[in-house]
């Protein structure tokens, strides 16, 4: 492995204003992201607080282009401009004026082994008491019930007053999940909370999905996060999602369906759980959701 201090910066005028011991909150753009929980809680964050800029990595080293390419603007005849990725950590203060650590940005494509052991070296520096993720992930619940999640950390203790909805669950890795399992594993504190997105609603910006991440994160950390701001947000989506309901009784019984088995379900919390066999399946409510976009679509504003 190569010295993962060549993969990145710091700014020392930003690094003298740190302070003891942050949390270092990660909201990289990843795997999966239902609901776009952990962007809209990012672009949330970095509106709502001032960001001064404390690592940047060299995204030239971590990032394969041609698997994933960046957009670039043509007006006329020129290009004049290029979404170029970033993958950063910034200081911010939150409401109460706690400072804490925010690193975002696009997932690494290559060397994660020694993206991970970079931002081991940049916790290890500042002191991080705490390295926490949220992300979003799809499941057969309904838009209106509480949305839950899923915790996880390095120690169980972290996460004992937390339900276990998983057993043991083989997934494609992520470079969040390989940070956390190795940071576990060199002993420092981390944890995560996967926010469960219905199905049907897993490809959109859902708003409610990043107040519960948010709102987790207020809670463990003690920050001030102003999880409050994205409520008029949610409000609008939730109303959106109850028009299109309105207009087609087949996906409203879907939901209705999801709506009983998820409060069996939580009448019988000692047994399965949310995730018991009855439940439909991504495909069968994805397949329904898209037929009825598609129909809204078809029939255009006439």
């Amino acid at each position: 492995m190569r010295d993962p201090d060549t993969l990145y910066t710091v700014n020392e005028e930003v690094a003298e204003q740190v302070g003891d011991a942050p949390v270092l909150v990660h909201l990289v753009r990843g795997f999966v992201d239902a609901g776009a929980a952990g962007q809209v809680a990012a672009e949330h964050l970095t509106e709502q607080f001032t960001p001064q800029r404390l690592v940047t990595f060299d995204v030239d080293e971590l990032v394969d282009y041609r698997s994933r390419r960046p957009m670039m603007t043509f007006d006329r005849s020129t290009w004049n401009e290029y979404d170029e990725p970033e993958l950063a950590i910034d200081l911010m203060h939150d409401r109460e004026g706690a400072p804490f650590l925010l690193l975002h940005g696009v997932e690494p494509d290559i060397r994660w082994e020694s993206w991970v052991a970079a931002v081991r070296r940049i916790v290890e520096r500042f002191g991080v008491r705490l390295v926490v993720g949220v992300h979003g992930i799809p499941m057969g619940v309904p838009h209106t019930r509480p949305l839950g999640f899923t915790a996880h950390a390095t120690r169980s203790d972290l996460v004992e007053e937390h339900p276990m909805w998983f057993g043991s669950v083989r997934v494609p890795a992520s470079a969040s999940a390989l940070l956390e399992h190795r940071l576990g594993r060199w002993g420092h504190d981390a944890m995560g909370f996967a926010v469960h997105v219905p199905h049907y609603l897993a490809q959109s910006a859902y708003p409610q999905a990043a107040m519960v991440a948010l709102g987790q994160l207020e809670k463990t950390t003690g920050l001030d996060l102003a999880s409050g701001a994205l409520e008029s947000a949610a409000r609008e989506a939730a109303a959106e999602i109850e028009r299109q309901m309105a207009g087609s009784p087949e996906v409203a019984s879907v939901v209705h369906a999801l709506e009983k088995q998820y409060d069996d379900a939580v009448r019988a919390i000692d047994g399965p759980g949310l995730l018991g066999e009855d439940l439909p399946t991504a495909d069968e409510l994805g397949a329904e959701f898209e037929r009825f976009l598609a129909q809204q679509e078809d029939g255009g504003e006439g």
